[in-house]
């Protein structure tokens, strides 16, 4: 987080079908060593010093990062809020504006398919589905798409993705609520597709190849402002269980307190958001899915699960 925040820019390449998104090598305060050698994002990214700047609006996935750590998920990549100043940059990335960066893991692992390299493995719905049901094991047949990923993983991105409404991953094409005209499943007529469940696919459902089992959770920045009242319980769809220790900070109480002691280390994301007087209402709908996910894990009986991989 500190190299995030504070590393010096030395390289810059554009993401592929990423328009406002920048890949760029960081040095660290102080690191003499990374002075002397010519900056290339091939070799800055290979070690794990690079991070990809995004749009202004997707701020709110530095407030998933902090949801995911203080949820003990530890899923989620690490991200800061930041102004930049470097030359290397364009000037709509250095005009004052707080900009979320993401650490860019160098062993994420893609498919080789073009159409499909947002994916480490190809999974459709009904697969999807299938996968969940119960067989007494916590992974299915290793032949099967995704077979190395446990249960318990798919149960950590729900809880995760339904607390931020994050549509993406497991429902692109809102089948789980009723889009507005403006939605991107709506203008890309993806909506259309859910009177076929044979042609939803799941997408962003990535690991890395240091850890195979575990999911890594991107693009995160959800939905805050979508209504109550078309929560997506889709999401949710065929989990039976949920990591004990998420749910113990859930039924704390303690969920909003927990997060503003922790996006207070982020001082840029603090300010740009009023402190703790702006971050309330936003913390407070997120509190509020807790309690309605807390009520359908109460009404349908489902369990919990101790978590041995954090």
């Amino acid at each position: 987080m500190r190299l995030l925040a504070c590393g010096q820019v030395v390289s810059k390449t554009r993401v592929p079908a990423h328009g406002q998104v920048l890949r760029v090598g960081l040095r660290a305060v102080g690191d003499t060593e990374r002075d002397a050698s010519p900056a290339s994002p091939e070799g800055d990214c290979g070690d794990g010093r690079c991070g990809l700047i995004k749009r202004p609006g997707d701020l709110y996935e530095v407030l998933a990062f902090h949801l995911d750590r203080v949820l003990g998920l530890n899923r989620s990549l690490p991200a800061v809020a930041r102004r930049f100043t470097s030359h290397l940059l364009p000037y709509s990335y250095t005009n004052g504006s707080r900009r979320p960066i993401i650490w860019w893991a160098p062993d994420l692992q893609h498919l080789e398919d073009a159409n499909n390299d947002q994916n480490s493995c190809a999974l459709g719905w009904l697969q999807y589905q299938e996968m969940l049901r119960p067989r007494g094991s916590t992974s299915v047949a290793g032949d099967a798409p995704c077979s190395s990923i446990p249960h318990g993983e798919w149960s950590r991105l729900a809880l995760f993705d339904f607390l931020l409404q994050v549509h993406d991953r497991l429902d692109r094409y809102c089948c789980g609520f009723q889009p507005d005209p403006s939605e991107p499943c709506m203008e890309e007529m993806l909506h259309e597709k859910c009177r076929n469940p044979a042609e939803l696919v799941l997408v962003h459902i990535l690991v890395r190849r240091s850890a195979p089992s575990r999911l890594v959770f991107i693009d995160n920045a959800g939905r805050p402002q979508h209504p109550e009242e078309k929560l997506n319980f889709r999401l949710l769809q065929g989990i039976d269980s949920f990591p004990a220790a998420a749910v113990a900070t859930l039924q704390s109480g303690r969920l909003q307190s927990l997060l503003l002691e922790s996006l207070h280390v982020d001082r840029e994301l603090w300010e740009s958001q009023g402190g703790a007087k702006g971050l309330r209402p936003l913390l407070r709908t997120i509190d509020r899915r807790a309690r309605i996910l807390l009520r359908y894990i109460q009404e349908r009986g489902l369990t919990v699960f101790e978590d041995l991989s954090c």
